[in-house]
Parts: C-alpha cells; structure tokens; sequence
C-alpha cells in the first residue's frame, strides 16, 4: 500500500505526461519556454486572481514575496508555531523575525484571536498555513489585517484546490504562495511552486524577485534569487491540470469516507462550514501514537506525522531565542497536536479495499494501544 501512489497517477496520464515532456527536450527550451506562461494563465484563471507566477519552489514563492515586500532586519512576522518549517524559515532568512502564535484546537489553523494579541509597532506582515489543506479563518484575518494595516500572505504550500467560503485558496489574500512539491495536491516531478496576486505592482517585482533582480537583461535593480520554474515542471503540471478537479473530488470522497469509517474511533479532521478541504493530508489525532504506528506498520499500512515538533521549539529557533535572551515560550495547543497527530494514506487513487484495511486496522491498532 502507497501513502500516496505517484506511479498510479502518472501511469493514468502517461501518454499527456510523456507527450508534454517531449515537447520540451525536442525544442531544448528548458528555462523560460512557454509552458510556463500556459501554465501561470491556466492557473490564474483556476484560483480567479490576475497573476500567477511560476517559481522553483513553494519555499522560494514565500521568499520572493517577503523579498518583494522589503521585510528585512527589524520586522516582525506573524505566523503559526504548527506547520514545516519552511514558513518561518524564510522569514529568517531575509533577517526579520518570525513572532509564532498558537492554533486552534479543532482545525489546527493559526488562531486569529492570538495573531491579534501578537500584533506590534515592528508587525509587518501575517502569515498564516492553510494546513493539512483546509484554509484558515480569512475572514478574520484578512480583518485583523485591514485594522492594522498589515498585508496578510496565505501559505497555501498544502490548499491548491481547496476553498474558503466561495473563493480558492490562493484568492483569500493580498498574496499567496504555493508549492508543486511531488507529494502535493497538484505535484510536478520535482520542485516547483507559484505565486498568487490581484496586485499588478507586486506581480511586477516578484517576477523580478525570481530572476535575480533583473528588470532586463542583464539590468539588476535590486538583489534577487535564481527562483525561475523550469520547462519540463511546466509541462508536467499542465498535463495535469486537467485531472485536477477531478482528482479534488475524489480527495472529497475518500475523506467522507474515512471519517463515516472512524468515527468515534478516532478524532478525525474537522472541517469548518463553507470550507472545502483538498486534504493534502488526511491527519487523524491518537493518543500512544507511537504504539498505534508501530500496530500500522506491522499490518502493512503507511502512517506519518506531519509535524512532530511545533517550529518554536525546533533547534534553530531555540538557539536563535537563546542569542537574545528571550525566555522558551509555550504554544498549549501545538505541543498537544504535534504528540498526536498521524497522517493516513490519502490519494485520489486508494481504492476502497486498501481504505478499508486503513480503517480496520486503526481502530484495532487504537484499541490495543
């Protein structure tokens, strides 16, 4: 059994896949060809904002736009202390500081009410996860936003395809950045990621952000990366995207039927009215999680843990904390997910049987625990 089955999918549109990637080695145009001006049009038009930018990482999406924005050394960002690290690594990484606050206790987003207890004069940004594929509360936060006059980033790295109230996830805010990491809703073979914006200004210097600065050839206003999205990740998204409502709804199906299968087994996800999740991941919480993985493991069934350390505690942070003398924080709800929660195999492609054989053996494997 598969945790999530790439081969599958790739078999199903292998002939698209195959013809799209021939494409580019028969023209050699590797790097900037026009698969990425196809593929940024048809996405643009999926999330329904005006640009999409195609960059070479979910990571380097986020990058580009605190680039973008000029948050440097002496800025504050706030963001969730529960999701990978990537999100406050690029916060630290252009020398502001990442100010993490804790999430709530049912969907395991950032939690508005603390964002705006953590709002200072140096707050130049909120950046909250729609985790595990469900979006975070952007009424109230784009609210809090508004009131201070903060720009609000959606880290849609897991929520491509999912929505909030009516509106995609990458639509929610100022900006949004996602990531077309293999495992992904929508994965390339490879890295890849995109940037989202109504904002024609902004648009304008990301593209610059992800091309070393440069405005023309060989003309560099500013320091940027090497960020591009190459050819051949193009073409393999735009042979998927095709399939990719299709594959939304088969995320809808399978989860339904997980939750009707665990139900007072196991806490299962919990998904806010007018949300749609795209369930990146489908993460139950067990208590004993390292006695029911090791049951799950033994029978055959793919388990992980997304994530098992809230990023405030990890050893980065930790020592960056200690270089200014500030005291360990606590994030209640973080440390309590980050013990308990356990990913299941979840793809567009599990079949009933292995889904059942998921559920059989979880309940099992809690009860013995």
């Amino acid at each position: 059994m598969q945790f999530i089955d790439l081969k599958t999918q790739y078999l199903a549109y292998q002939a698209e896949i195959d013809a799209a990637m021939k494409d580019v080695v028969d023209t050699v145009r590797f790097i900037n060809g026009p698969w990425i001006g196809d593929l940024e049009r048809d996405l643009a038009a999926f999330v329904g904002v005006k640009h999409a930018i195609g960059v070479s990482s979910g990571t380097d999406a986020l990058l580009a736009l605190l680039m973008s924005w000029g948050i440097g050394p002496g800025d504050e960002v706030i963001t969730t202390a529960f999701t990978f690290i990537a999100t406050a690594e690029v916060i630290a990484l252009v020398g502001a500081k990442p100010v993490f606050v804790d999430i709530e206790p049912d969907t395991l987003n950032i939690d508005p009410v603390k964002v705006e207890a953590a709002i200072t004069p140096n707050t130049k940004l909120i950046l909250p996860v729609s985790l595990y594929g469900q979006c975070a509360d952007y009424v109230a936060l784009n609210a809090i936003g508004a009131k201070y006059g903060i720009p609000v980033l959606e880290d849609a790295c897991q929520s491509l395809g999912s929505s909030f109230q009516g509106k995609r996830s990458c639509a929610l805010t100022e900006a949004a950045a996602t990531s077309f990491f293999p495992a992904k809703p929508l994965g390339c073979f490879g890295d890849g990621g995109m940037v989202f914006t109504d904002n024609d200004e902004l648009a304008e210097k990301v593209r610059q952000v992800k091309d070393h600065g440069q405005s023309a050839r060989y003309q560099h206003g500013f320091l940027g990366i090497n960020g591009r999205l190459d050819s051949i990740q193009a073409a393999v998204l735009g042979a998927k995207l095709p399939h990719f409502q299709d594959e939304i709804d088969a995320r809808q199906r399978i989860a339904n039927r997980y939750i009707e299968g665990l139900q007072g087994h196991v806490q299962t996800p919990i998904i806010r009215a007018g949300n749609i999740s795209v369930f990146a991941q489908f993460t139950v919480r067990v208590a004993n999680r390292d006695a029911v993985q090791k049951v799950m493991g033994e029978h055959g069934v793919p388990t992980a843990v997304h994530y098992p350390i809230p990023l405030p505690h990890q050893p980065v942070f930790k020592a960056i904390r200690a270089k200014s003398g500030e005291a360990e924080p606590c994030f209640p709800e973080s440390e309590k997910a980050a013990a308990e929660v356990m990913s299941l195999p979840m793809h567009p492609f599990l079949s009933e049987a292995d889904q059942d054989k998921v559920v059989e053996t979880l309940i099992q494997a809690v009860k013995g625990a």
